[in-house]
């Protein structure tokens, strides 16, 4: 990378070694970083990347402005909504729960 380059990470932690960026900021080989995302949540109390002037590490929540958490919520209660209603709810984490004889009455939605 670039000397001046930044890297972003908000994906998944292990895409990045902790170790060898920690480094590679200390040496100033690259200009900066920010991680939502890290090997090990929360991040452990001696990483390396603790303290480096260059890095700007949010606990895995740098998504949640006001719009998103409100997405979330109004999301979360269409799903109950609908699952009250009779229907599937959208997005089931784990649609093997479905399977259950407590579910089987369930209905796909139609969605015109």
């Amino acid at each position: 990378m670039k000397a001046d380059a930044i890297i972003i990470n908000t994906s998944r932690g292990e895409i990045v070694c902790e170790k060898d960026l920690a480094v590679i900021l200390r040496e100033g080989r690259i200009s900066g970083a920010g991680l939502d995302v890290f090997d090990k949540e929360p991040l452990p109390a001696d990483s390396p990347l603790i303290g480096l002037k260059n890095i700007i590490l949010t606990p895995h929540t740098a998504a949640l402005t006001k719009e998103c958490v409100l997405r979330m919520a109004t999301s979360a209660a269409e799903r109950i909504v609908d699952l009250h209603a009779g229907y599937i709810p959208e997005n089931v984490a784990n649609p093997e729960v479905l399977n259950h004889k407590r579910w089987h009455h369930l209905l796909e939605k139609k969605v015109d």
